[in-house]
Order: structure tokens, then sequence, then C-alpha cells
């Protein structure tokens, strides 16, 4: 039995959904601890391509348990056309549980999000426009309406009465939008309750119960380490903890019952929206990244900003989560370059510094230090071992776990399921490493 964290070790985006769909064939329940619809999976197999914003990528094993965590804001109507989406293609959703405590993101919460975004003007950072941040706000401010509250017909329409018409003065005042009516909204949303009535409970009870049965329990998360409420790059963050320490706050599951820590990182680096980016590329060689990444967000399509591997971010990643092994996702895509390069410092006033600042200001004035590798010159979205790929490849995987000093577990070299090098799985398999920082398998964990 093994209880296992997965996160995003950079700004996000790092191919989370694959690496938890690989995982999930080995897990009983498959956990979502924070995030909305702010953030999404893509996932393809045989072919068919999945796009998942709330409900867990484990869905797609017909017998694994997924599970919408209280940590979680959740869309209704994103969430309903999520299950219909689904269903038309012959996914079964009767495994999907809901928490009664997850927040519920509301139609006020979407035009307050835009409109405040668009009033930042040249100090936006960045945010969807989906309403995540003023949910987490109201939830902050206990002004919020959860789940079980939209179970409760009476007590909704009077919780919402005075809310939504707190609102209108809002939007109406600040930002010189129309009001929203009431009465409206709350049919809206009682009708999205009896849809989402069969699936919520009590979650934290339920996955407390998985794990008294031995079950095996992995949990996701949205975004990625840097964009961290409390340890990403402030203000350009998310509104949540998408960290390790996360997955227990957004779950109701004490710290001790978790087992691993996996991380998930590109061979390169991307980053969605506004804030610094050291190691940024410009120029045709970004453009380039982007084209054979294919890094346009799942859920907005907004393009990525591309740049080299930061290992600065990395290490500081491996320290925040206490991370045991690392998935590198993408490596194909650096198959037609000459020259790879490598972030492994900053310089920062003149300064040579390996450690990720916590200051907006001072992460602006960082310059990478880099170190050149040679590229491979050659495809590699057909190895399916390392003994498969070419010597610079494994040259680079290598130099990689020497430099943020944890081992490498998964490498992934295209979008589908069988485009994976995995030599053990992390859930059932021994406690060992793909590649360790010396080049050699060795333990993920102390005896």
């Amino acid at each position: 039995m093994a209880n296992v964290i997965v996160i995003g070790a950079q700004w996000g985006d790092e191919g989370k959904g694959k690496i938890t769909d690989l995982l999930s064939r080995s897990a009983d329940v498959v956990v979502r601890y924070q995030g909305g619809v702010n953030a999404g999976h893509t996932i393809v197999v045989k072919g068919q391509t999945f796009k998942l914003h709330l409900i867990p990528s484990g869905i797609l094993y017909p017998n694994t348990d997924c599970i919408i965590g209280c940590g979680t804001v959740i869309d209704p109507q994103v969430l309903i056309a999520e299950l219909d989406q689904l269903e038309a293609l012959g996914v079964s959703t009767r495994h999907l549980l809901i928490s009664e405590t997850a927040h519920i993101t509301m139609p006020y919460h979407r035009l307050i999000d835009s409109a405040s975004e668009e009033r930042r003007g040249s100090h936006k950072i960045g945010t969807t426009g989906r309403g995540i941040g003023p949910t987490y706000a109201d939830k902050s401010e206990r002004t919020g309406i959860r789940v079980l509250d939209l179970m409760d017909p009476e007590g909704l329409r009077e919780q919402l009465e005075w809310t939504i018409n707190y609102k209108n003065v809002i939007l109406e005042k600040l930002y010189n939008i129309p009001p929203l009516d009431p009465q409206q909204v709350i049919d809206e949303y009682l009708g999205y309750a009896e849809r989402l009535r069969p699936y919520v409970v009590d979650t934290s009870l339920k996955i407390y119960d998985a794990v008294q049965r031995r079950r095996n329990i992995l949990f996701e998360g949205a975004q990625g380490t840097l964009l961290d409420l409390d340890h990403g790059t402030y203000p350009y963050v998310t509104s949540s903890n998408p960290v390790a320490g996360g997955a227990c706050v957004g779950t109701g599951l004490g710290p001790t019952m978790i087992d691993r820590v996996i991380g998930v990182a590109k061979a390169y680096t991307t980053r969605v929206g506004e804030g610094p980016f050291p190691t940024e590329i410009d120029g045709e060689l970004g453009e380039l990244l982007c084209s054979l990444g294919a890094e346009f967000g799942t859920t907005t399509g907004r393009k990525r900003r591309c740049g080299w591997f930061d290992a600065v971010i990395g290490r500081y990643a491996v320290r925040i989560n206490g991370m045991d092994c690392l998935a590198i996702t993408k490596l194909d895509v650096l198959d037609e370059l000459e020259e790879i390069k490598v972030c492994v410092a900053y310089e920062i006033d003149g300064e040579r510094s390996e450690h990720f600042p916590r200051s907006a200001r001072q992460f602006a004035r960082c310059r990478p230090i880099y170190k050149t590798l040679p590229g491979w010159r050659t495809s590699t979205s057909h190895c399916r071992s390392l003994e498969e790929l070419p010597r610079q490849a494994l040259d680079y995987l290598k130099f990689l776990a020497e430099l943020i000093e944890v081992p490498i577990a998964i490498v992934s070299l295209g979008a589908s399921r069988d485009q994976t090098i995995i030599v053990e799985d992390p859930i059932h398999g021994p406690k060992r490493a793909l590649l360790h920082p010396d080049g050699t398998p060795a333990s993920l964990l102390s005896a």
C-alpha cells in the first residue's frame, strides 16, 4: 500500500495529467486536492484526447474511485459539462465523489475576477478570469457557498439573496457592471445541485476509510510549486497551495499517512501569464520550443512562455515538497536542438546564488548562469527503455538529476501513455529510482 502525491515542480503545465494517468493504473483512489477550473489536464489514450479541468484523470480507469477534495473550488457548470463529455465518450463517472465542504464558484466570482484583472492595467498577474481567486477570497472571508449549501434549497436561497445583493453593489459601484438577478442565479444553481447530488459525500471520511483498508491512493494537484500562494513567485501565483503539503489540507488526511511525493517537470521550463522568468528564450528558438511542445494552455489556450531548464527552481521544489523522485516530461521536444542550456545558478546584483529568492523584485534581477550540453539531434519518441536513448539524452537526464539532487524515475517522450520510460511502479514497485544523481539505481527513501 502507498499513498502518493504528484506535484508540479515548475510553474504548472508540466504534464502532471499524463503522469497521474499512468500511475492511476496502480491506484485504487485518485484525489484532486486544490485549484479549480483554472487548471487542466490533457490526456491522450489510444489516439483519443481528454481535456479535464476538475475531474481527476483517474476517471479513465473504470474501477478507480475519483475524489474532488475540499480544497478544490468547483464551478458546477464546468463540472457538469465534463461529466456529460465523459459519458458521451463512453467513460463511466459512477466512481466520482465530490466533497460536501468544497467551495462553489459563482457568477459574481467570474465577473469580479475579470474586471479586477482588467483594472490592474500594467500590474496584471495573469489570472485566467475563471473566478478562482474571488472564490478562495470568499472562503477566507467566510462568506463562501459550499457544496453542502448547494444541497439545501431553503438555506441556499437565504444565503444567496443577501450575498448577491452585496456583490451587486461591488459590481455596479466599483466595476460598472450590470447587477445579477438573484432569483435567476438561485434557480440556475439549484438545477446544478440536483445533477450533482448523487456524487456528494464526506470525502475526508472516504479517504480515511481507504487508508484503513490499505488501498493505494494517488493525490493530484493542479498548477505547480512556483504558483503556490505561500511558496511561489508572489504575487504572480494562484490562490491555493499546489505544494505537497496542500494535499493534506485539501483532503483532510494527516501528513503521517503520506508515503511518497513525486514531482513532475518538463525537460525545459514554461510559464503562462505574467511575472519574472530568468531562463525565458526569446526569438526563433523560443517559438520553436513552443511549436514543438504544443505549448498552449488546456484551460485558456494561452501561449506559454518557453525557457531552458532551471535547476535553481528545481532544487527549491525538491526542498519545499520533500520530493522523493522526479518525472521528466517532453524530453522529445529537445530532439532537434544542437545545443541545450541548463541554468545551474543565478547572478543577482553581481553575486552568484544557487537559491531561489523570495522577493519578486529580486527575482526579476536574476540572470541565469548556464551550462551548455550537446544535443542528440535524433528522435527519442520511439524509445521505451534507457538503453534506447541516445547517449547525449541520457547524459542530459543524469546531469539534471545531479543538479537538483533527486532521482529521476519516469521519462515521458510524447503525449500518449505508451511513450514513456518507467522502470518501476512508484506505488507497488520497490523503492528505487530510474536515474540517481550518480547515474545508478538507488533507494528513494531511507530504510
